[in-house]
């Protein structure tokens, strides 16, 4: 790769970096091709963006960009692949599900709206992070839920009140 083309790969990179909050960087060497393409189609189905990189560019990738990814640049060894979604459990929903039928891919880190998690034992805790439109759907039901009580019980006062005027 000549110097020209790692300006340009280090360039894209830091925009799609600019362009998310939610990155995750695994390791999916020796993977099958067959079980590679799965991967791929299940990222795609789920919005995901799965690009395989180099460390060194995608290290300065992240020292160009005004996020701060902290540690997150020290888990870039060996094979790298990146998970970039909008969606923040979606890729560690996807990487546990694969790890049912595969010991990869192995989670090295993540970055999500500010926070960094380094380690494959973090992966659970990433699969459950509830996403923005399941905080929203809660919070609406929880405001709906007393406003119904007061209704339900208005319409109940109604009715005993026509049934005591009969």
């Amino acid at each position: 790769m000549t110097r020209e083309e790692k300006s340009i790969a280090i360039e894209d990179l830091t925009a799609q970096l600019a362009g998310t909050n939610i990155i995750y960087v695994s390791d999916i060497s020796g993977l099958n091709a067959e079980t590679t393409s799965s991967l791929r189609r299940a990222c795609y189905k789920a919005g995901i963006k799965l690009e395989v990189v180099k460390n060194t560019l995608l290290a300065k990738a992240m020292e160009a960009s005004a996020n701060d990814y902290g540690d997150l640049p020290s888990v870039l060894t060996g094979n790298s692949a990146i998970f970039i979604s909008d969606v923040a459990n979606a890729p560690g929903k996807i990487i546990k599900d694969f790890r049912k039928k595969s010991a990869k891919p192995v989670l090295k880190g993540a970055y999500i709206n500010s926070e960094v998690y380094i380690g494959d034992d973090q992966l659970d805790a990433l699969a459950t992070i509830k996403s923005k439109e399941e905080l929203l759907g809660e919070l609406i039901g929880l405001l709906q839920s007393p406003a119904q009580r007061v209704i339900s019980a208005l319409q109940n006062q109604f009715a005993n009140s026509e049934e005591t005027e009969a």
